[in-house]
């Protein structure tokens, strides 16, 4: 998908440094990268994942979405959820999230599936609303517990 500005495409092997830029400050912590890179090769050929980047008019990405599908009892088939959802600083509110959102759902469209979800950082203050703005209903409160 493309607006005037972007161009969405599939992510590809190439895109690897980029999104580990992305991650690293997404996360606020430095990654290691040899196993960040196995784990991305792995996660951009699943079947079941949709890996999508945003680049402007010269082919500088600027932003990226992962998304992973699996077979959930209690939804009753596939469900997909966005892992995580990056737009460089200084590219925010020009409407690439919500282009890298709606490929997605673009994509989506052609699968079989009960939904999409996403859940994000407690810290992160303005995610819910954003969220809400593209349809998104929270009806789940997660906890997490870290491997010691």
């Amino acid at each position: 998908m493309a607006n005037s500005e972007f161009l969405i495409r599939q992510a590809e092997n190439a895109d690897a440094n980029k999104i580990f830029e992305f991650l690293c400050e997404l996360e606020n912590r430095v990654f290691d990268y040899q196993e960040f890179y196995l784990n991305y090769r792995n996660n951009i050929f699943g079947n079941n994942n949709v890996y999508l980047v945003a680049s402007d008019k010269g082919g500088l990405v600027v932003g990226y979405i992962s998304c992973h599908g699996q077979t959930l009892l209690h939804h009753g088939g596939m469900v997909y959820e966005i892992q995580e959802l990056f737009v460089e600083k200084k590219w925010r509110r020009k409407g690439i999230a919500r282009l890298l959102i709606s490929t997605l759902e673009e994509r989506l469209a052609k699968r079989d599936y009960q939904g999409l979800e996403v859940s994000t950082n407690a810290g992160r203050l303005e995610s819910p609303e954003f969220y809400r703005k593209y349809g998104f209903e929270q009806t789940h409160v997660k906890f997490t517990k870290s491997r010691k």
